[in-house]
């Protein structure tokens, strides 16, 4: 009896000090695969299995309830987690939880429903955002013009605008590529889409697309944007009703002075900027610092700023990583020129040795933005034709850890940001 008893309470106590939640850890040390991490949070969430996002803790953790089907899919997918058990987890967050300690605990609640603003026809390697996504395993749904103009992004929680030009000048690629096919092409399906949908300019058409993303994100939508698609869609918000483009890129000349007619107070995040009129250089503006920087590869990175868990939650989760330090990279706008950003926009990344900013977060009535300057954070100068990056070589990218920060960051359970 004495045994059977002891049997008993062996089982009990043990079954209770078992292991009931999974860390997936993402400190530099201990996580083989950060990339794919998101992806496995992600799958969960659309699993209805909800995730504590552990701010600050070994590098932004995720923190699961412990199932066959995660670890399985943690196996397949490479991702290294630990399984705890509950007094462990209690630990944690009650280390979390201190007000000693800048961390905090956020509850991932639901898989946000993704929208990638792209031509038809673009690859997934086109871009960093559709890279990273396939690389994570994190589904995603391609829109263009006329889906915007149809309202449909309605349907999303995210979007993400490809390095789009919105101003109608064709990327300013003009001078180096009007005679490249895939340029001549380019355009005249450009012309022939904004035809269909009844504008005369694909300045015209370009702008309403702007409008409507703009309303978007007013509405409450989280818009996500890199190179030229975030300078380029200030841009034509601010010129709504200006014709800023030359003969070559809409059929008429631009308007007389049109500099002094643009207005600063529709912009999301830019202002006081200078347009860049001949069509002969390859810049919109002087918001974009590509040309002014004179720093070399072996010494360019960018530092991200750090933010209170606990009373502002949103930047950072945003700037999650397991290092401050990141590699910089260019683009056809590289990154900002600090004296043309609005007060009220965070530069959540800059460059210490000239002052530029690199990553920056803003509210729109009653949704979000981020802009993010550069083309690739693995492939410093990416030039047209160039080959893809394999992410497989990079699974450790802190660059590309920016953009699923910002994939994840419509799951959060919102709280009202203290400022």
């Amino acid at each position: 009896m004495t045994r059977l008893i002891l049997l008993v309470l062996f089982l009990f106590y043990g079954f209770q000090a078992s292991a009931s939640y999974l860390l997936i850890p993402m400190d530099a040390d201990t996580q083989k695969e950060h990339l794919k991490a998101y992806g496995i949070t992600y799958w969960s969430l659309d699993r209805q299995v909800k995730v504590k996002w552990l701010l600050n803790y070994r590098g932004g953790s995720f923190l699961l309830p412990d199932t066959e089907d995660i670890r399985r899919e943690c196996q397949i997918r490479g991702v290294s987690f630990e399984i705890i058990s509950d007094s462990k987890t209690e630990e944690i967050l009650e280390l979390i939880a201190s007000p000693s300690q800048n961390m905090e605990a956020v509850t991932l609640e639901k898989a946000p429903k993704i929208a990638v603003y792209s031509p038809l026809g673009n690859q997934p390697w086109d871009d960093a955002v559709t890279m990273v996504l396939t690389y994570a395993e994190i589904p995603y749904e391609t829109i263009y013009d006329e889906q915007v103009m149809g309202d449909e992004l309605l349907l999303y929680d995210w979007l993400h605008l490809h390095h789009e030009d919105f101003t109608g000048q064709y990327g300013k690629f003009y001078r180096a590529y009007r005679s490249a096919p895939w340029y001549i092409e380019e355009k005249k399906k450009s012309e022939s889409l904004a035809k269909k949908m009844g504008y005369a300019k694909v300045s015209e058409a370009k702008r309403d697309v702007a409008l409507k993303v703009r309303d978007y994100v007013v509405g409450g939508g989280f818009m996500f944007a890199m190179c030229s698609a975030t300078d380029s869609f200030d841009i034509a918000l601010a010129a709504e009703g200006v014709d800023i483009c030359e003969p070559m890129f809409d059929g008429d000349p631009s308007e007389a002075g049109y500099q002094n007619k643009i207005d600063f107070k529709k912009t999301f995040a830019f202002k006081d900027f200078t347009l860049e009129r001949s069509p002969m250089v390859y810049e919109f503006s002087s918001i974009d610092m590509t040309r002014k920087r004179k720093i070399p590869k072996e010494t360019d990175y960018f530092t991200l700023m750090d933010y209170s868990a606990k009373w502002d939650p949103i930047p950072c989760m945003l700037v999650q990583n397991h290092t401050s330090l990141v590699k910089g990279f260019m683009g056809q706008t590289t990154s900002y020129e600090p004296t043309e950003i609005k007060s009220n926009v965070l530069i959540m990344g800059a460059n210490k040795t000239n002052g530029e900013a690199r990553y920056i977060h803003g509210i729109k009535g009653k949704g979000f933005f981020t802009f993010y300057g550069g083309h690739d954070p693995e492939d410093y100068q990416h030039r047209v034709g160039d080959a893809k990056t394999e992410l497989a070589l990079h699974p450790k990218s802190p660059g590309y850890r920016l953009i699923l920060n910002n994939v994840l960051f419509p799951a959060a359970k919102k709280k009202k940001q203290k400022t």
